[in-house]
Parts: C-alpha cells; structure tokens; sequence
C-alpha cells in the first residue's frame, strides 16, 4: 500500500518563437510541403535560436507551471529534466534549471529515455512521492532537437523542432491522479535512431565532424513498425495496471512524432481520431517535451477537465516506450 497518493498541481510548456515552416524547408532541402504533409502531418515546427539551450527552454516552462501552481521555488525538492540535447555532458541540465530558478533545496538530475523521457521521469516521481521520500516535484521535458539535426538529411530534418513543458507533482492524502504508468526498452534496437557521436564510443574529432556523427541517425521505416506495435502494447498495460478501459479515456494523447503512426495507434486501440489529441502539425516531434506540452495544451484548451481519464503514451530511441494513466 503507497504511504500516500500523487496530485498534478499544475502545468507548463514553452515553445520559440521563431517558425520554421515546410516552405521554408523547401529552400534548404529537395522536399516540398505536399511530401512531408502526406508523409508525416508536419506543418511546422519552433527552433530555439542561437543564444538559446534546452535549459533556458526547460526554466521557461518551469516558471509557468510553478506560477499556475503557486508553488515557491525554494519549496521544490527534486528537479528532473528529461532530455536527450543536455546544455552539456555535465553538469546536468537540471543544475542549471535550479540555479536559475533559485529551487536550492531541491536534488536535481537529468534524465535520458529519449522520445519516452517524460514517461520515465514520471515514474520515478510517482516512486519518489508514494514513498514519501519527498513531497513537492518539478518534472520537466525539454528539448533543441535543431542542434542535432542534419539540415542536409531531407528524410530527418522534416520531424524535429524544439520546447519544453513542465508538470509540477506534489503529495496527497486522497485520490491519486498517477494511476499507473508502464515503461518497456529493447537495446537491441538501438542502432535504429542514434545520435553516434561525442560520447566515449565516438569521441568528438575533426573526423567525426566530418562524418556528420554529430547529427541524428534513423531508419525510419523500422522505426514506425515497432513504434505503433509497442505504442500498442503500452497504451493497454498501462489502463491494465489502473484498472481502467480504454472506453473510460475522456483523451489519448499519444508522442507526436508522424501522423500515421497517431492514426494506427488509434485503429489499434479503437479510439475514435477525436478523442486522441494532436499537435505535431504545430511543432513536429519534440522528443521528451512532446506528450507533455500536449497534455498543457489540451488543458488550456479545455479539451481535459477536472476528473478526465487521460493516458499518455511514447516511444523513442533505446528502444524505449511507456505509457501513464492520469485523472485528472
């Protein structure tokens, strides 16, 4: 029996203002708006400019959620950033983030599950607070996928773009609004989508610059197979686990990496295509920042209110994958 329940307190995400639309792709790559549309729903995406790293994304969606939640920064005891564009190897994004918030009391550390990071972070705050360990969390996703992105590579630079959103978790002594969340990897996928440079396989060189090792790497047709197929699996262990069906979500808010693998998900699981949130139109995939600026927007939107069913549901590189089950 958990000693206590977990309470969302609120809500936060944050996107660049500067947009980078097909048309504008259209100039740099050989690609036009009606391939990438029909291929991926991607109309455009936000790219953080040059003064810009993950952690200034990270701090602003942070200010917002703390703001809307009425949470003081010195009252935060862990800090988590999932995310696979760190300002550096380390210190930890997360260190930043505090430092910049003033959030001194707080523990604070990245967190690395790719596209599935949020849902990993999730877990462990869920852990964290059930245990009693601690009371008040900040769990944060953020990304500047444009850093890593080949800008010569038409079939990757169409997908990514960059933000962050933020959830504020604390304790409670009733209901708990973290139902259940399920988490799955396969190593053994990892050559699929990697980024193969500057860490100690690849140290950083003239030669792996050269060689462009510095940039995302994906085969995105094996990718898309295994991503709807364990998706899938998530979505339903995961209302498993909460003793819930998926006739009872009130919204599915799947990764938004590509518009079809949204669709199959849907077809997979019987969900109606309105009842599935979709944002990827607006800012392509964001990685470990996507499900939740989706589930701020779909707040702010009204699309969720008070005592919705919601489940969350990613897949990244790793493989990893995961899915969570909110009351919201």
């Amino acid at each position: 029996m958990s000693a206590c329940g977990v309470k969302i307190l609120s809500t936060g995400s944050y996107l660049p203002e500067k947009i980078l639309t097909n048309a504008d792709l259209e100039k740099m790559v050989q690609t036009s708006d009606e391939w990438i549309t029909t291929r991926t729903g991607i109309k455009e995406r936000r790219i953080a400019d040059a003064a810009t790293a993950t952690s200034d994304l990270a701090l602003a969606a942070a200010r917002k959620a703390l703001a809307e939640g009425g949470v003081n920064a010195a009252d935060i005891d862990a800090l988590i950033v999932a995310t696979i564009t760190p300002d550096m190897f380390f210190p930890s994004t997360a260190c930043f983030v505090q430092k910049s918030l003033g959030a001194m009391n707080a523990i604070a550390f990245d967190l690395s599950a790719a596209c599935s990071g949020f849902l990993y972070g999730l877990s462990i705050a869920k852990s964290y607070i059930e245990s009693g360990a601690y009371r008040t969390i900040l769990l944060i996703g953020a990304e500047s996928l444009s850093r890593v992105t080949d800008w010569q590579d038409r079939n990757t630079c169409i997908l990514f773009g960059d933000g962050a959103g933020a959830m504020l978790l604390g304790r409670s002594e009733g209901q708990n609004q973290i139902r259940a969340v399920y988490l799955g990897a396969d190593g053994n996928y990892a050559n699929l989508l990697q980024l193969p440079g500057g860490g100690s396989r690849n140290p950083s060189t003239a030669q792996t610059v050269e060689q462009r090792l510095h940039y995302m790497k994906m085969e995105g047709k094996e990718v898309f197979k295994v991503a709807v197929t364990k998706m899938a699996e998530a979505a339903e262990k995961a209302l498993a686990l909460a003793g819930n069906r998926q006739d009872e979500l009130a919204l599915l808010i799947p990764h938004q990496a590509n518009r079809r693998i949204i669709e199959a998900i849907a077809r997979r699981m019987e969900m109606p295509m309105e009842k599935v949130f979709v944002n990827l139109h607006k800012y392509g995939n964001v990685s470990a920042a996507t499900t939740i600026i989706a589930l701020d927007e779909a707040l702010k939107e009204g699309r969720v209110k008070a005592g919705d069913l919601v489940e969350l549901v990613a897949f990244g590189g790793g493989f990893t994958w995961g899915a969570a089950v909110l009351q919201m």
